[in-house]
């Protein structure tokens, strides 16, 4: 049974404490009893971040407040200085290189050993400094704190919720299982020796959660790219080809300019191919996009822009939110996992003649234009409420010969997101314009080969986890 002394009483025994056996010739520790020193005493005074103009190590008038932030992967250059006025010294919290140091708020577990530098150096606020006589009992000591066991025992003297932490008085008291100095020695080289394989096992562990985490969305981009490729389902060659249907939305638009619903696109877009390369005639003059044709499609299918399948791409309506009233408004926050919270949506005041412009209805697509969602589409499936959407979103409607949730699949493929990227602005807040979605490459299927891809993508999908 392990007893311990304090002091002239009398042992008493710490079998509760023990966690598990050791060796006959180990003992059970206190590591203030292990350590030469253990403070978290720090210089007093004011601190100066620096980060141009860093002064040379040498400098008598700086020294370095070492913290665990700046020494975890080595040392760093972008460092906290104390001047001159601000480091009267403290005996306990000179470091001289070697010390263990812990960071005992937050970061709770996160330790490594100073480096040797020719500078002072004294302790920075918020950590605790463990000082050994021997190199190899400071590595033993090392090496134990980051082991589970030690993980474990500094968890059980953290304290705090919002922002947990321990104290260099109940650190002193965790126990630390202790062999002799030879053996410590013999741990410790074994430690270095083997430190190659599990920094190995290490990275390829944080490898494989890597991919398990990512296995699935990387799966659903790659369905997603075969389906606007052509290549998820078989053609049929009973089906109507993309070019009639291409012919048959032209028609359809035409109409509505006639009747004064939509107006004509000044610069209309026909992508055809001749002599095996692809073509656009934009204003009557046409060009070679090889360039932008990313790759081949079937034969029944055709490359389009969004525009020229598009009826309408329209700007959002700016107003302040309210608590009540008639007109709701649904702003890109509402819409979470292609659904809108319709709890959440607010109203707004809209003058009654622009309420048609701006009004939802089912399968129009919203896309986030700034922010960081930006390229963030969602397909209206219900409209509960009449309700209109907010400025930071585009809406964008299309004929209704074509498949809504091809085309909103379509704007979560990689093919999608590549142009995207071409046609943002990189600004503080990235954002894009109608004129990004209009330009952007569509390749489009017949009308039935549209449905039968998504019937495979969503049976796909559900099997994705």
């Amino acid at each position: 049974m392990p007893y311990e002394k304090i002091g002239k009483n009398e042992p008493v025994c710490i079998a509760d404490e023990v966690p598990f056996e050791i060796p006959e010739s180990w003992e059970w520790v206190r590591l203030g009893n292990y350590a030469e020193k253990v403070t978290d005493q720090v210089a007093s005074g004011s601190f100066a971040s620096l980060r141009e103009n860093v002064p040379s190590l040498k400098e008598p008038n700086y020294a370095i407040m070492v913290k665990t932030a700046d020494f975890s992967n080595g040392f760093t250059r972008n460092l906290t200085y104390t001047t001159k006025q601000g480091y009267e010294f403290l005996a306990n919290s000179n470091l001289f290189g070697g010390e263990l140091i812990l960071s005992n708020i937050g970061s709770i577990g996160k330790c490594f050993i100073v480096p040797k530098l020719n500078c002072k150096m004294t302790l920075a606020p918020n950590s605790i400094m463990i000082r050994l006589t021997d190199e190899f009992l400071r590595d033993y000591l090392y090496n134990f704190i980051l082991s589970p066991q030690g993980f474990e025992e500094l968890n059980e003297i953290t304290s705090g919720t919002a922002m947990k932490k321990f104290n260099k008085t109940d650190l002193k008291r965790i126990l630390i299982p202790v062999p002799p100095v030879n053996e410590q020695k013999r741990i410790v080289n074994k430690l270095q020796e083997v430190k190659h394989l599990t920094d190995k096992y290490k990275e390829l562990e944080d490898n494989s959660t890597r991919l398990n985490t990512d296995f699935p969305n990387q799966l659903k981009k790659s369905i997603l790219q075969y389906a606007v490729q052509g290549e998820l389902v078989p053609q049929d060659s009973a089906d109507e080809p993309a070019s009639v249907l291409l012919e048959r939305i032209r028609a359809e638009k035409e109409q509505l300019i006639k009747s004064g619903k939509i107006k004509r696109d000044k610069h209309e877009s026909v992508i055809f191919r001749r002599d095996n390369s692809y073509y656009e005639r934009v204003d009557g003059i046409e060009r070679c996009i090889d360039d932008e044709i990313p790759f081949e499609i079937p034969e029944s299918w055709r490359w389009t822009r969004w525009g020229t399948v598009a009826t309408s791409i329209q700007y959002g309506y700016n107003a302040p939110a309210k608590q009540c009233g008639r007109i709701r408004m649904v702003r890109i926050s509402d819409i979470h996992e292609n659904l809108v919270t319709w709890t959440t949506v607010p109203f707004c005041d809209i003058d009654e003649l622009d309420i048609s412009t701006y009004l939802l209805q089912p399968n129009d697509i919203l896309f986030a234009r700034t922010g960081g969602t930006v390229g963030k589409s969602f397909l209206v499936r219900d409209v509960p409420y009449e309700a209109i959407y907010a400025g930071y979103l585009i809406r964008t409607r299309y004929s209704a010969l074509l498949c809504p949730q091809y085309l909103k699949y379509f704007m979560e493929s990689p093919l999608y997101w590549q142009q995207l990227k071409t046609g943002t602005t990189a600004t503080a807040q990235p954002n894009c314009n109608g004129q990004t979605l209009s330009n952007m490459l569509l390749p489009l299927p017949p009308a039935k080969e549209q449905y039968r891809i998504v019937e495979k993508i969503n049976r796909a999908f559900a099997k994705v986890k």
